[in-house]
């Protein structure tokens, strides 16, 4: 990946959903809400504090997230589209999740 995010940025690949709902019904393109889940592709070294310390960031690469309905700036990096956010965008981290242990 050629892209670095700068301070509390994180760089987040969509998880696609499922075309159908659990009830067996296909849900066509036009229909589909974009997925609020994501993997984090790249992290920024983290925001500064008062001081000028450097405050660490939760998430890391490779991380399974929530993010909220309307957060992120959509980029389009190596081809790919993908969203870049602040890490305060973040709601939250899936873990033991099906899609965590699929990566």
């Amino acid at each position: 990946m050629a892209f670095k995010p700068l301070h509390d940025r994180v760089l987040v690949r969509r998880v696609e959903s499922d075309d159908k709902t659990a009830g067996g019904v296909i849900i066509p393109d036009s229909a589909k809400e974009k997925p609020q889940e994501g993997v984090v592709v790249a992290v920024g070294a983290g925001a500064r504090d008062d001081d000028g310390d450097r405050i660490g960031m939760d998430v890391k690469e490779g991380d399974h997230i929530l993010f909220g309905k309307w957060s992120g700036t959509e980029v389009t990096v190596d081809g790919e589209e993908l969203l870049i956010m602040k890490e305060t965008d973040i709601l939250g981290i899936l873990e033991g999740s099906s899609a965590a242990q699929a990566a």
